[in-house]
């Protein structure tokens, strides 16, 4: 019954896939912040084993991930809006 639409790509509706761009890109970047902290926890983790600063390098660590994917955020924040 469709075959009137062979060679033809259907329409396909922009506004559902901007609905949820904001919502993939929101959990892309919880999951980058969620990553990116645990990995700056280890290394200062391992940081502190070795040098013997029990929680030093690892707190620092820690909140320069936090800090760094919050600025990142905050930029594609600023360029979203840019674009509007």
């Amino acid at each position: 019954m469709k075959g009137y639409l062979i060679g033809k790509k259907p329409k396909v509706k922009r506004e559902q896939f901007n609905k949820f761009s904001g919502i993939f890109m929101l959990s892309a970047w919880g999951f980058a912040m969620v990553g990116s902290s645990f990995l700056f926890l280890y290394i200062g983790y391992l940081v502190d084993e070795i040098l013997g600063t029990t929680p030093n390098f690892m707190l620092c660590s820690f909140f320069l991930a936090i800090g760094l994917c919050m600025w990142r955020i905050y930029k594609e924040a600023k360029d979203q809006s840019k674009k509007m």
